[in-house]
């Protein structure tokens, strides 16, 4: 059989094709950022068609009028819902399965007033306290730093993520001007 150049742009379509799906699936399941390298070792793609096939996608994303679309932050790349989308997901992703009214108070606390003492959210919020924070800590959400006999909480960088909010300086929990702690 004789290859011809149409059969050879059929199958580099088709091996492209399949990439783009690939690094799809990858968005899709991890549901994070994800760096050039995670993404080149969890695809064995080249980084060249990582780049292309993520392009790609974005084009598929705008082109499709879909609620998706391709975030890029620090060389990080993950597929999210536009934010005309984000209510809903939110209202999703704070449901009673994920966290209790009481643990999304507790949250919603320490998000405004980072960087605060636990011993302070435990005089606001009563003893059952200790178990939100603990399980915010496990989840990745907050940090905890020991200072005498408490930890001072903040939200780490996976809370930002997994509420599809900005941790620039004008984060919605602060006033205007004020920084997030560590960006000096």
């Amino acid at each position: 059989m004789e290859l011809t150049k149409k059969t050879i742009e059929e199958i580099d379509w088709s091996k492209e094709g399949e990439n783009i799906k690939l690094i799809e699936a990858i968005f899709f399941i991890s549901g994070r950022f994800l760096s050039m390298q995670e993404l080149i070792s969890l695809s064995s793609l080249n980084s060249l068609v990582i780049k292309d096939s993520i392009e790609k996608l974005k084009e598929r994303y705008s082109k499709d009028d879909s609620a998706l679309e391709i975030v890029e932050r620090d060389d990080l790349w993950k597929v999210d819902v536009k934010p005309e989308y984000h209510s809903i997901i939110n209202k999703l992703a704070t449901g009673s399965a994920e966290f209790s009214k009481a643990e999304q108070e507790t949250l919603a606390i320490i998000a405004y007033k980072q960087p605060i003492k636990q011993s302070v959210i435990i005089k606001i919020r009563g003893n059952k306290a200790y178990d939100h924070v603990h399980k915010f800590i496990q989840l990745g959400l907050l940090k905890a730093k020991r200072e005498g006999h408490t930890n001072i909480l903040t939200l780490s960088e996976e809370f930002y993520d997994y509420f599809n909010v900005s941790s620039s300086s004008k984060s919605p929990f602060k006033k205007e001007g004020f920084e997030k702690p560590g960006e000096n």
